[in-house]
C-alpha cells in the first residue's frame, strides 16, 4: 500500500503534491548519496522560494561526508563552493556546544518528493524538497523533466515520460509509492487536460519557482 500524498494550493492557482520521506539521518544520507554521487549529472539543486531560485549543477562527481549531523557535498579540490545540510543529531563542539533548541531548528525535520501541477492539473516539474525544524526550506532538488531536452535545455512539445524514471524509482524506494502507478497517473492527467506546449521564452529555459 502506497503512502498518502498531501496537496498544497498555491496562490497562482497551481498545486504541489508531496510524498513524505522518513527524515532520519540514515535515510537522508542514503538518498543524498543516490542523488549526488550516483546521479549528479542529472539533477539541478538549490533553494527555491518565491522570488529566488538557485539552479546549481555539478560538473563532476562530488564527494559526500558527514560530521556532527552535517552533510557536506563538494567536489574534491573543487575550489570555492560547496554546501552543508544538517540531517542528523547536532552537538556542536566542547567549547561551543549547540543549544538543543538551535540544534532542533537546524536539523531537517521534513523531506518529501514533489510534483508541481499547473492550474489545469498538468504536471510540470518533479523533485525532492527538504525543510528544517522551523519549516524553512533548506534545499530543492529537481530531477529530469519530461518536458525538457536535457542536452539543449529547451522545452519540447511532446513529453518523454522515460525522464521520470529517476524520480519514480527514488520515490518508490524512499516514499513507498509504486513507480508504475505514478507513470500511468502522469500520462492520464496530461491526456485528460490535452497536451499543450509548455510556456517558454525564446525557446530557452527560464528560472521559475518550479525550476522550469
Amino acid at each position: 500500500m502506497s503512502a498518502p500524498s498531501t496537496v498544497v494550493d498555491n496562490l497562482d492557482g497551481s498545486r504541489t503534491e508531496y510524498f513524505a520521506v522518513d527524515a532520519t539521518e540514515a535515510t537522508l544520507l542514503a538518498l543524498a548519496r543516490e542523488l549526488f554521487e550516483d546521479h549528479w549529472e542529472h539533477v539541478i539543486f538549490g533553494p527555491c522560494i518565491e522570488g529566488a531560485v538557485f539552479e546549481g549543477r555539478f560538473s563532476e562527481r562530488p564527494r559526500l561526508s558527514l560530521l556532527d549531523g552535517y552533510l557536506t557535498v563538494e567536489v574534491e579540490g573543487g575550489g570555492s563552493w560547496h554546501f552543508h545540510l544538517c540531517i542528523g543529531p547536532h552537538q556542536g563542539t566542547p567549547g561551543l556546544p549547540t543549544p538543543p533548541a538551535l540544534a532542533q531548528w537546524r536539523r531537517c525535520r521534513r523531506a518529501a518528493f514533489f510534483a508541481n501541477l499547473d492550474p489545469a492539473g498538468r504536471p510540470g516539474s518533479w523533485g525532492l524538497r527538504m525543510w528544517n525544524g522551523r519549516d524553512e526550506q533548506m534545499l530543492t532538488v529537481f530531477t529530469p523533466n519530461p518536458w525538457l531536452d536535457p542536452v539543449r535545455r529547451h522545452y519540447v512539445d511532446t513529453p518523454d515520460w522515460s525522464r521520470l524514471d529517476l524520480w519514480m524509482r527514488l520515490r518508490e524506494r524512499y516514499a513507498g509509492v509504486p513507480a508504475d502507478a505514478s507513470a500511468h497517473a502522469c500520462a492520464e492527467r496530461v491526456l485528460r487536460t490535452r497536451t499543450e506546449r509548455r510556456p517558454r521564452r525564446g525557446g530557452r529555459l527560464t528560472p521559475t519557482r518550479r525550476g522550469a
